[in-house]
């Protein structure tokens, strides 16, 4: 049985001003980076029974592993809006969370759970709940767990030092400034909680909040590379490569470099992974388009 789970929602991503309707989220594009870097793993999410056929079929062709019988709920699956911008950076938008809202995990999934020595998850706001529930019953005392916190949408100061209490390594991409309230707000954190914080800020820096032992202060250069594709997977590709290296040798610098390379990797793609993954890919392409909906962000 793989000892890591991936959990938090899969959608299905309408690329605007196209026809194409693809699978993806953090969760999905994680899964196939890991399945790519020959780690075990399952998957615990939800697929909307009505319209979820197209994320099946990738998970199908990648032998992706899913637990449990609740994988398949009635209704839609998460969804989201993304536009391609001029400068080849994504403005996604209208995140609807489908069967993934008020996601609770099943008797088997905590056996999963229980069963785990890493979980890593994707906060959208089910993943949110849930990881708090799963914590205040000390059902992941056991085990390390790894969170994305997208880009600090949905989170303050406050709300971050809650989730950490049952997280033990955050990454946070960051689009502010790298000196911002809330950037001192996110080392102090870590650093009072004995946390690993990884904070990406673009091709400016890393920063890493090192809480668990003496507290630190770790800064990574990041050299800019020439984005052929878009910016899209970027962020995905770091964590999966950074993780499966740090749970393989617990070497920090070598996670680091090894997650810019992921990332560096991704830039040369249209969309977060590159198009031979996608059984479903209809012909057409992504072209920039400056303008998008706005609307609500995941």
């Amino acid at each position: 049985m793989a000892e890591t789970l991936l959990l938090g929602t899969i959608s299905l991503d309408r690329y605007l001003g196209t026809p194409v309707v693809l699978p993806g989220g953090g969760i999905l594009n994680m899964a196939w980076h890991w399945r790519e870097l020959g780690r075990p793993f399952r998957v615990v999410t939800r697929v909307g029974a009505e319209d979820g056929e197209p994320i099946l079929a990738f998970l199908a062709a990648h032998a992706i592993e899913v637990v449990g019988d609740a994988v398949e709920a009635p209704g839609r699956s998460s969804s989201i809006d993304i536009a391609i911008l001029a400068d080849r950076q994504p403005d996604m938008q209208h995140f609807e969370a489908g069967v993934w809202d008020g996601f609770r995990a099943t008797v088997a999934e905590r056996s999963a759970v229980a069963a785990a020595r890493y979980v890593h998850t994707v906060l959208t706001e089910g993943a949110i709940a849930e990881l708090g529930r799963l914590g205040d019953e000390g059902a992941l005392s056991h085990l390390t767990v790894s969170a994305d916190f997208l880009g600090f949408r949905h989170y303050t100061v406050e709300r971050l030092a809650r989730t950490m209490a049952n997280v033990d390594l955050g990454f946070i991409g960051w689009p502010g400034d790298v000196d911002a309230p809330e950037v001192r707000g996110m080392r102090d954190v870590a650093f009072d909680l004995g946390r690993l914080l990884v904070v990406t800020m673009g091709s400016r820096a890393i920063r890493v909040f090192d809480g668990r032992a003496e507290p630190l202060v770790h800064t990574f250069a990041v050299s800019p590379v020439e984005v052929a594709g878009t910016t899209l997977g970027c962020g995905d590709a770091f964590i999966a490569w950074f993780l499966d290296e740090l749970w393989r040798s617990d070497d920090l610098d070598r996670a680091i470099e090894r997650g810019k390379a992921g990332g560096a990797a991704a830039t040369r793609w249209l969309r977060p992974l590159p198009d031979a993954a996608y059984p479903t890919l209809a012909s057409a392409t992504v072209t920039p388009n400056a303008t998008a909906p706005v609307g609500h962000t995941p």
